[in-house]
């Protein structure tokens, strides 16, 4: 089989009949280029994507790229294809994910602790999601299992790093408390 067209051309043709996110070095290595010359590439793409306003644009997902619908489009495309809105995670999940976002690595009584209440269904929930994987095992006693977000999760919330989590709200400290029985008459 003989290669030819721009590499622009060929990376693309790949992010397009993948439809996922794909890691940049595996294309880099798929196409027989450097990481280099990838993301050169990946770069002259998104320019020209973003110049033209074309209706889809280049996403980075930590090492991953997906081609995305521009966001200036998607009230059009909604009303052409009607999709089935996506499941929106429970609260439960939600505050389970924020504990993992936030602490990870972090183990299931870590995040009971934290939450008070059990988690099994909740992180059983969010790894079916691949919103959290296992990164590896705690050194404590019983080694329990530490969890952490995976570059779905990145995707998901439409960021490109853990940096650009909001920061986390500040702690009330115990002068600001109120004393309970302040509060009785």
């Amino acid at each position: 089989m003989t290669e030819g067209g721009t590499l622009e051309g060929r990376v693309e043709a790949i992010l397009f009949v993948s439809g996922e996110a794909v890691r940049v070095d595996e294309l880099a290595k798929a196409l027989g280029v450097s990481m280099l010359e990838i993301e050169a590439a990946l770069n002259k793409l998104r320019d020209d994507y973003d110049f033209n306003q074309r209706g889809f644009m280049l996403r980075r997902f930590g090492h991953q790229v997906q081609l995305a619908t521009r966001a200036l489009y998607a009230d059009d495309v909604v009303r052409m294809l009607q999709p089935v809105q996506k499941q929106s995670l429970s609260q439960a999940a939600m505050e389970t994910l924020a504990v993992v976002a936030y602490k990870q690595p972090v183990t299931k009584a870590e995040i009971e602790q934290i939450r008070g209440v059990k988690c099994d269904y909740s992180v059983q929930s969010l790894m079916n999601k691949n919103l959290i994987t296992e990164v590896g095992r705690k050194e404590a006693l019983g080694r329990p299992i530490l969890y952490g977000t995976t570059e779905e999760f990145l995707s998901h919330f439409g960021i490109t790093s853990l940096s650009e989590l909001p920061p986390m709200p500040e702690q009330v400290s115990e002068e600001e408390q109120s004393d309970p029985e302040e509060l009785l008459p």
